[in-house]
């Protein structure tokens, strides 16, 4: 049985960091592509950044590149998004997904989700 299980999430003050953390079982993360999304209230899932199952390519969304980060940890079976110099507007829950092949923006083509972790940044 697969899991996704999010973690890290909290209440962070404008300009601040988080640590995402999905720890996954049932599945080798270093096999799937895996993917950061988010879900603002009132807005759509978006993907905000993706690394590929080889590990060597990453995606950052324009509203997040230069502050947000993916990794991965093999050993430890976790894919992670470092969050800094937080913004009010990212305020979301944060969902992990992983998928076979390449990061794609396509909700539908992840086969397995997390049951994502709250984020709020106030002002």
């Amino acid at each position: 049985q697969v899991q996704l299980v999010e973690s890290g999430g909290g209440l962070v003050q404008a300009g601040g960091s988080l640590r995402l953390s999905c720890a996954a079982s049932g599945l080798t993360v270093g096999t799937y592509a895996m993917g950061w999304f988010r879900q603002a209230p009132g807005k759509e899932r978006e993907l905000i950044a993706g690394i590929d199952y080889r590990g060597d390519g990453t995606f950052h969304a324009d509203s997040v590149k230069g502050r947000f980060s993916i990794s991965r940890d093999s050993a430890k079976n976790t894919v992670y998004l470092q969050m800094n110099s937080l913004k009010p507007e990212d305020t979301a829950v944060y969902y992990c997904a992983a998928r076979q092949g390449l990061v794609s923006a396509r909700l539908y083509e992840y086969t397995y989700w997390g049951q994502g972790t709250q984020v709020t940044v106030s002002s």
